[in-house]
């Protein structure tokens, strides 16, 4: 009997979004799979490891499949779907931009090895607590991060708490804006003086805080030209585009050859009639 007492404050100490996120992938046979024929028909690469961008919007995608293979991948947009498991996403090192509103996602732990992300999109899914994010404070690239979108009447259970983007805030330091809204770097401050004074005009604003002092509109150095950064995109697309023009130039050519062809061909038969 005491053995049975120890054991039964165990389902207290559990996440419930852990018994929840359990049956999600138990569900994920159900949905489309990704696999290297999906890709290569949606993007027309051979290579997987040629997709720089990918866009998989409501394709009903319950399980990422191969995607870990996608290790270029920079942008990825994988909203609308029924995706509740994230595994194969914590190899993608280059990713910086990454949507997966409107899914089931419960946990976003292999996100930490996403260490090149910049902004993320988790409005309409299934967190619950701010504890779930934790594990992208190490994520300093970081800057956008989206939990719910009133346009979208997308959220996700934490969200509920009035207060969460400013705990959030605090968690995450980097980060410059919080579900479309800046909290940090340019634009910020007059965001929140407008906010304060809507408030004031409410009738609901709080005791004044002490003033400011000035701060300067941008960064030391941010008027200095900077090295151009280099954008494996746009690599990409010029090398496709130099591969096209060799080919057109070569069909060109082969083209040219069989005019001439054509026509000495024709000169000689209009040469033979006339000697009849």
């Amino acid at each position: 009997m005491e053995g049975r007492g120890q054991e039964a404050p165990e389902p207290e100490v559990s996440d419930p979004s852990e018994e929840e996120e359990e049956e999600e992938e138990e569900d994920e046979g159900s949905g489309v799979r990704v696999t290297p024929a999906l890709l290569k028909a949606t993007t027309g690469e051979f290579s997987l490891e040629s997709i720089l961008l990918l866009r998989l919007r409501g394709r009903g995608i319950a399980h990422l499949g191969c995607l870990a293979d996608c290790s270029n991948l920079e942008w990825l947009d994988l909203s609308g779907n029924a995706i509740a498991g994230l595994a194969p996403l914590a190899t993608l090192r280059a990713l910086a931009v990454l949507n997966l509103a409107g899914n089931r996602v419960a946990s976003v732990e292999p996100l930490r090895g996403c260490r090149s992300l910049r902004q993320l999109n988790l409005a309409g899914n299934r967190l619950r607590s701010l504890r779930q994010l934790r594990c992208l404070q190490g994520l300093r690239h970081l800057e956008s991060l989206r939990l719910r979108d009133p346009l979208g009447n997308l959220g996700n259970p934490l969200c509920a708490t009035p207060a969460y983007r400013a705990a959030l805030a605090a968690m995450l330091p980097g980060l410059k804006a919080i579900d479309g809204q800046r909290v940090a770097g340019r634009g910020s401050e007059l965001f929140r003086l407008c906010r304060e004074l809507d408030a004031a005009l409410d009738g609901d604003a709080a005791p004044a805080a002490p003033p400011q002092p000035p701060q300067p509109w941008v960064q030391a150095g941010f008027w200095e030209a900077r090295p151009a950064r280099r954008s494996a995109v746009l690599e990409e697309a010029t090398r496709q585009l130099g591969q096209a023009l060799r080919e057109c130039r070569e069909l060109g050519r082969r083209a040219d050859d069989s005019i001439a062809q054509a026509q000495r061909a024709l000169g000689r038969r209009h040469h033979g009639n006339f000697g009849f």
